[in-house]
């Protein structure tokens, strides 16, 4: 019995670190980190050099939800109100309708490719109806890409929202399936079972919404109430999330989406030990995601997905270049995204554990094509994440969608107080580049406390400016941390190219008429009394990158910097005006292309009314 617990701990332990090694592969080679996980639990599986023989569908079930609960909770902690409301609304449409729309159009291919019932097709098409929140986040926020914050944002928000529809979906659909309903059942009691369904689904979103609001509201006043050593806050936090989505989903709420919401809740307000939070979960997302995915690899059988090989990969193509674009496109045309930022959200559509994880619910269930489900979906993810998974960053750039970071490398510790309230401890890493070793003096209300100079602490009297490798400690509040990383941080790589910020700073708040008359180009009267920043705010709207071009006359001003608001803080003016390059699809009509081309047939239905009047006139006259 010991020996066999411990070889147990033993492939467990040792798989882990050899996923965590693998990582230094995946990052040199460009291959999806998660992909990655998923190939070791292959090869440890029982086709592969491993041949560990494991097939408990229900702990590899158990052991996923553990892990997506984490993720989840994860993912909504490090995600900003600000960043939530500015994609909230088409987030939440690709979050709902789009998963339909997907799992719809994914089920009807698969009723005719493989000829099963309208239900069981429809549930494969639910299983990997949702994007994987663990793979859009690796890939956003550690692939080092850098989008607009709209895209971003967009995709961040969906991909923690849009599970547990799917997982609404694929319970509904395998609970129907066991209980013996078939397509013929199903049309009879059609408006009965959509009631149903529309009832369970606004309950268990509800309940999900409310216990998330609530559990995340209670849990930071019992951290930040109860005194505790500082190790054990981690520890109560992420006991108590995941309470929270056990007991939601056992009241008939979505778990999921319940630790979500808290831990948006929870990262968006003052709660104690906020560094320390951040690192251990940060780790347990880490260790969720390798346990999740070496777990569902040694789950599958690469021997039998000869048997599905043809028409899982015919599915896989269905979901990448039918489905999830016409989702896509539908949900966000309302809201005015272009032709590449509808294709590029598309793209990033990968499917990973959490398909993977919903494929097990029929092996559970003992359905009839259970395993066949699994093969397919298991397909379907590894098709995915080699196919979109590598490509994300050449199609961004190929889009024309990354932009500059907004400010450059910053070496940066934070330490939070015993009993400091809303101060904590900073430690920055002085960068050569940085602008306070070109001279610039560290505010007043940042107090240092310690300089490191050579790996000898330095008397503040006696330290001087500070120097490029200097480690200076600032006892300052939460609040002021973004501005200090702006002091700090190393120059971004294009900060100083004329071509993409223009040839002149500019004073934001100049007024648009003196800019005129010195560089010579005439303003309309209608700006004559607006500054640079009101000009190209109204422009703009509220989606402002830095580098962004507003054309006036023969010049273009551009955005040289901007705020966590999105609001312009410097200006620049590029001497020759330059037509933004956007590579032309012939699909994803934009809300703008629809309403052109709408007037421009307008314009001809029009036009032929006139001729034929004028032809009708002239037949009269002769």
């Amino acid at each position: 019995m010991l020996e066999t617990l411990n070889l147990v701990i033993l492939i467990a332990a040792g798989l882990i670190a050899v996923s965590v090694f693998t990582s230094l592969i995946s990052f040199r080679v460009g291959a999806p980190l998660l992909l990655v996980f998923l190939l070791v639990g292959l090869a440890a599986g029982e086709d592969g050099p491993g041949g560990i023989a494991f097939s408990d569908t229900r702990s590899a079930y158990f052991i996923g939800s553990i892990a997506l609960a984490i993720i989840l909770f994860d993912s909504g902690f490090r995600t900003r109100f600000a960043t939530f409301r500015l994609a909230a609304a088409p987030a939440l449409v690709l979050a709902t309708v789009g998963v339909a729309v997907t799992a719809g159009l994914v089920g009807a291919a698969a009723h005719h490719l493989l000829g099963w019932s309208w239900i069981e097709a429809l549930l494969l098409g639910a299983i990997v109806g949702s994007t994987d929140a663990a793979a859009v986040f690796f890939l956003l926020r550690v692939g080092g890409i850098h989008l607009r914050e709209m895209i971003s944002a967009t995709l961040e928000v969906e991909s923690g929202s849009n599970d547990p529809m799917a997982i609404f979906l694929t319970l509904t659909l395998v609970g129907l399936i066991a209980s013996g309903v078939t397509d013929t059942t199903a049309l009879e009691d059609a408006s009965t079972l959509g009631t149903g369904l529309a009832l369970q689904f606004v309950q268990q979103m509800g309940l999900g919404l409310a216990l998330g609001l609530g559990g995340g509201y209670a849990i930071v006043q019992i951290v930040n109430r109860v005194t505790l050593e500082p190790a054990l806050y981690p520890i109560v936090v992420l006991a108590l999330a995941l309470a929270l989505s056990g007991a939601t989903s056992l009241v008939g709420g979505s778990g999921f989406l319940a630790v979500y919401v808290a831990g948006l809740v929870c990262g968006n307000v003052r709660i104690r030990q906020q560094p320390a939070l951040k690192n251990f979960q940060g780790g347990m997302t880490w260790l969720g995601q390798i346990g999740m995915f070496v777990t569902l690899g040694l789950l599958a059988t690469p021997s039998q997905f000869g048997e599905v090989i043809v028409p899982g990969l015919l599915l896989a193509f269905v979901l990448i270049f039918v489905a999830r674009p016409l989702g896509v496109w539908l949900c966000l045309l309302p809201f005015g995204f272009t032709r590449a930022e509808i294709a590029f959200v598309s793209w990033v559509g990968l499917r990973g554990a959490v398909s993977i994880l919903l494929a097990i619910l029929p092996l559970i269930a003992d359905l009839q094509h259970a395993q066949a489900i699994f093969n397919i979906t298991f397909l379907i993810v590894l098709t995915s994440l080699v196919l979109q998974g590598w490509t994300i960053r050449p199609m961004a750039r190929w889009l024309k969608l990354i932009v500059p970071a907004r400010r450059g490398p910053v070496e940066r510790i934070e330490l939070e107080l015993p009993g400091g309230h809303d101060h904590e401890l900073v430690g920055y890493t002085v960068n050569p580049a940085s602008t306070v070793a070109r001279g610039v003096r560290i505010p007043r209300w940042a107090r240092p406390t310690l300089i490191l100079r050579g790996g000898r602490s330095v008397r503040l009297q006696k330290a001087g400016r500070p120097e490029p490798g200097d480690l200076i400690y600032i006892l300052t509040t939460s609040r002021q941390v973004p501005v200090l990383d702006a002091l700090f941080a190393g120059a971004a790589e294009e900060e100083h190219d004329p071509a993409m910020y223009g040839d002149f700073p500019l004073d934001p708040q100049a007024p648009l008429s003196q800019i005129g008359a010195l560089y010579g180009f005439r303003v309309d009267r209608r700006d004559a009394d607006l500054t640079l920043k009101q000009v190209m705010e109204r422009e703009l709207g509220d989606d402002i990158e830095p580098t962004d071009r507003v054309p006036y006359g023969d010049i273009d001003l551009v955005v040289r910097e901007i705020d966590d608001d999105h609001g312009i803080t410097g200006v620049g003016l590029a001497v020759e005006h330059v037509d933004p390059e956007e590579p032309m699809l012939p699909f994803f009509f934009s809300r703008k292309d629809i309403a052109r081309a709408a007037k421009s047939a307008l314009r001809r239905l029009r036009m032929g009314r006139a001729r034929k009047k004028v032809r009708a006139r002239r037949a009269t006259r002769e």
